[in-house]
Parts: C-alpha cells; structure tokens; sequence
C-alpha cells in the first residue's frame, strides 16, 4: 500500500507535541473570566457600603490634613482600610465612629479579603487540582475502551458500544483536533489531543491497558500507523480498525488489528441490499444499531445448552464461535453445543434497555 502523506504526518505530529494533553470531561461552570469579574463586582459593592458608611458618620471621623471628611474622605478611608494599608491620616474619633468600625467595617474588611483572597487562592489552586484529578484517573483506569478519531466512525462506535452498558468513564478519545476533544469531554469522555501515531501519545491515553481500541480515523495509512503503535504497547488489547480501501484491510491484519471493517464497501453492500429489497436494508440497519429492536449480541453456552444444537436453544442462532473459528449454525462442525462456546445471536430489545455482549476477546490467527 501506497502511504501518501508520511512527511505530513510527521509535520502534524511536532506541531501538536506541544499540545498534547490529556482532558477529562468536566461539570458545566462558569466562565473564570465571568467568575472574576463578580468577584470584582462583589469587592467593589463592598467598598461602596463602607465608604457609605463612613460617610453617613463622618462628623466621628477627623482627617488630619484639613479636619472634616467629605465623600472623597469615605472613599480614601474605605479603601486603605479594606486593604488593611492604614495610613493613619483619616481616624474615628467618636465612640459612636469606633463602634462602627468595629462591628460594621471590620466584618467588611474581612468580606472583602475574603473575595479577593479567594480568587487568588482558586486561581493557583486550580493546576493543583487539575493534576491531582488526572493522577486519580490515571490510577483507577483499567480495561477501557480507547477510541482513535472522533468522526463519524468512531462517534458512531463508541454510541453503540455505550449502548450496551459500557460507562462513559471507560472511554478516552485521542484525536489531534481540539475542538473534537472538547466535543467528546463535553459528551463525557476522556479526551487526549494529539497525533495517535506516537506512541508517548497513544501512553497519555493508557493505552497499555486498555482492554479494547478501536481505530477509526480519516485517512487509511494514518490506521496502518495507529494500528502498528497499539499492537507494540498493548499485546493482549481487542484492536478493531477501520479503512476505506478493502485492498488496505490485509495491511491492517498484518498490523495488528484483530478486525477490520471496510467502510466505503460495507456502505456500498447495505446500498445494494436495500436496492434489491428495502425491507431487508431496514432490518439490516436495525440489527447494527444497538439499543432498540433487533441486536447481534455475543453470548457465552449456559450449562443447560450444552449437548444440544444451535437450532435447540432458545435464542435464534447465528454462529458459533469455537476457538478462533466462526462456524456457522448449520455448519457440520458445529455438532453439538460445548461449554467453551460462545453464540452469535438475533435478540429483540426496548429503548432503554441494554444487552451485554461478552468482552472476551476471540485469539488471533
């Protein structure tokens, strides 16, 4: 296979080795900048009412530069007093002046450190937080599900594989672009930015201990690459990939990849099915479509179902997954049921339900 593009590729990877970063889905809030300047609106709400009180009682006040304090005085006051600079130059004289200060401008001066104070301290706190969050993530995530490119394909694969029960929180995204991570964080997953051929990024994502990968960006080589990255960090990882050209999907076995779908010639099929029969195409659509109506859902031989045939058991019967072949159910070598088996089976589920496929992964030839 041709691979157009390698030195773009390169190019694209050291202009993101600045950026890489790992995102991690976070609450709706405010805006800081929003959150700063109602904080500043609060200080100087607060500034105002003192002045205003020192004002209201300015005949308990004695400026020692020209005697009496006008409303340019409360300001001054309020304001090297909320700050506690306390030039000394504008004092409270009056008993009733003093209380004032005591029970009123005090508790304000402590008000307004507190909000100033506090957005300082949120301020420098937040990378605090933030690696402390990325480090408890990185600490409890085992057997995810790591998905290379967030288009259509791999929106499309992480909706269904959620469909049926997979946590959000078992998801991380790596894709170079940020307005896609910042799509899927707001989705609720994981997000690395970065080119998913190298390998200090594909580690940002722990891939080395991801239980399954799905490859699914735009370009067919770019998935040669992903894919020959993934298999060397992780060994044991279900690696599903997708390509455009069915003659790239050899290079992606030999790569690595336990499956590979060809999307140009799977969309190319469904077409002609439904050509030659829309309802067909209908069912077709339902069945790849987890979540609702009919769903292909992998399921381990229960005890009871041992001995018999695939036709005698309860669910209708597809295939017969026995070792790493996939036999099928009138297969002659399928024989009778064994406990080792797994089967591929048509199920009918409602909105709101979940079917469970088995994440045993099938061996590689």
């Amino acid at each position: 296979m041709k691979l157009p593009g390698h030195d773009a590729i390169a190019r694209q990877a050291g202009e993101h080795l600045v950026t890489q970063r790992v995102r991690l889905p976070r609450k709706v809030v405010e805006r800081p900048i929003r959150q700063v300047v109602k904080r500043l609106l609060m200080a100087l709400l607060v500034l105002v009412a003192t002045a205003l009180v020192v004002y209201v009682d300015r005949d308990g006040y004695r400026d020692n530069a020209d005697g009496p304090v006008d409303l340019l005085d409360a300001f001054y006051y309020a304001t090297v007093t909320l700050s506690t600079t306390g030039y000394g130059d504008i004092t409270p004289v009056s008993d009733g002046a003093r209380l004032t200060n005591i029970f009123v401008i005090t508790p304000l001066r402590v008000l307004f450190l507190i909000i100033l104070v506090g957005t300082t301290l949120e301020v420098l706190t937040e990378r605090t937080r933030e690696e402390w969050r990325l480090n408890r993530w990185r600490s409890t995530l085992r057997d995810h599900t790591v998905v290379i490119g967030f288009g259509t394909k791999g929106r499309s694969a992480i909706q269904t594989v959620c469909a049926t029960g997979l946590k959000r929180e078992q998801v991380v995204v790596v894709d170079p672009s940020a307005k896609a991570v910042d799509a899927a964080n707001a989705e609720g997953y994981a997000g690395v930015m970065g080119d998913a051929t190298r390998s200090d990024v594909l580690k940002r994502a722990e891939v080395h201990k991801a239980r399954q990968i799905i490859v699914a960006p735009q370009r067919d080589d770019t998935s040669v690459l992903v894919t020959l990255t993934a298999r060397q960090l992780n060994r044991s990882a279900k690696i599903v990939a997708a390509v455009r050209e069915e003659e790239n999907a050899p290079l992606l076995k030999q790569s690595g990849a336990d499956a590979v779908i060809t999307s140009a010639s799977a969309a190319g099929r469904l077409l002609g099915l439904s050509v030659l029969s829309p309802a067909a195409g209908m069912v077709m659509e339902d069945l790849i479509q987890q979540g609702s109506g009919l769903d292909l859902v992998e399921r381990p031989v229960v005890r009871s179902e041992v001995g018999k045939r695939a036709r005698e058991t309860d669910d209708l019967v597809l295939s017969v997954v026995r070792g790493h072949r996939v036999l099928g159910y009138d297969d002659p070598a399928v024989g009778t049921l064994q406990l080792t088996d797994r089967l591929i089976t048509i199920v009918r589920v409602t909105p709101g339900a979940q079917t469970t496929p088995a994440a045993r992964q099938l061996s590689r030839d």
